[in-house]
């Protein structure tokens, strides 16, 4: 069993490294765990979107 983490700023970057890696994979997805962080510096809101993939 093995994990991948992807972390990225825009929802869309981190779909489509997450699509790139699962056209690669040659192995069996075994779970996806999705997570949103929102932070707020100064009046700007930063995102952090990450998703762990567990595969064999």
């Amino acid at each position: 069993m093995k994990v991948k983490i992807f972390d990225e700023n825009h929802e869309k970057d981190l779909e489509n490294s997450v699509n790139a890696f699962l056209d690669t994979l040659e192995g069996e997805v075994i779970d996806i765990k999705y997570q949103v962080g929102v932070s707020v510096f100064a009046e700007e809101q930063i995102y952090c979107f990450s998703v762990l993939i567990i595969y064999q």
